[in-house]
């Protein structure tokens, strides 16, 4: 049996596919936001004004644009959304408890400057320590060489997610950042490993 999970990340205030987010979520068991929903920290109460309209169960980590603790605000109200940056959470699906976790954030240390949210390696490893095996694993940043190319074909991935995703082996992990691997999927160990994008992927997850 399956979840059929819808992945996204990296709106950036994009109203238009948040709304068609929205539309999408009533097929899906599971959302998952990986990050990104506003600008340099400007924007973010709006695009999560069209997103709690979903009804479905969601989680979302913070991107490098937007901090957890504004993230936590701006979804103080929307009833069906939890946020996780360096923890985890079991949600009921089809009778059954599903362990996620999330790490949001840059990282490694963007080149972006002081407004950037990011953290770097060593803090990385204390955020993702306590993830169990086989989770859903979301992060805003990917793997290292997964789906993380730019645009000049450098990898921009993070080791430390790298490494975790090859110890823990979740069923699934998804992330976002680097918007030149929109949509792109890899396999890392036994992990498929999804760099959603603003449009909307669905999933079939393991239950």
């Amino acid at each position: 049996m399956t979840l059929r999970v819808l992945c996204f990340s990296d709106l950036h205030r994009n109203h238009i596919a948040a709304r068609q987010l929205v539309k999408m979520a009533d097929e899906a068991d599971l959302v998952l936001g990986a990050g990104d929903f506003a600008n340099r920290h400007e924007g973010l109460s709006d695009t999560l004004d069209v997103l709690c309209a979903i009804t479905t169960p969601t989680v979302l980590v913070p991107g490098n644009g937007e901090t957890v603790e504004e993230l936590r605000d701006a979804t103080k109200e929307w009833k069906a959304a939890t946020v996780l940056h360096g923890e985890g959470c079991d949600i009921e699906l089809k009778g059954k408890a599903v362990p996620i976790w999330g790490v949001g954030g840059g990282i490694p240390v963007t080149p972006f400057g002081a407004w950037s949210y990011d953290f770097d390696e060593e803090q990385a490893r204390e955020m993702l320590a306590d993830c169990p095996e086989n989770a859903i694993l979301i992060t805003h940043s990917p793997a290292l060489d997964t789906v993380d190319k730019d645009s000049t074909g450098r990898v921009r991935g993070s080791r430390t997610i790298r490494e975790v995703i090859l110890e823990k082996k979740p069923r699934f992990a998804v992330c976002g950042h680097i918007h030149d691997d929109w949509e792109s999927q890899v396999t890392l160990g036994s992990t498929p490993v999804l760099n959603a994008g603003p449009n909307g992927v669905f999933a079939d997850v393991p239950e």
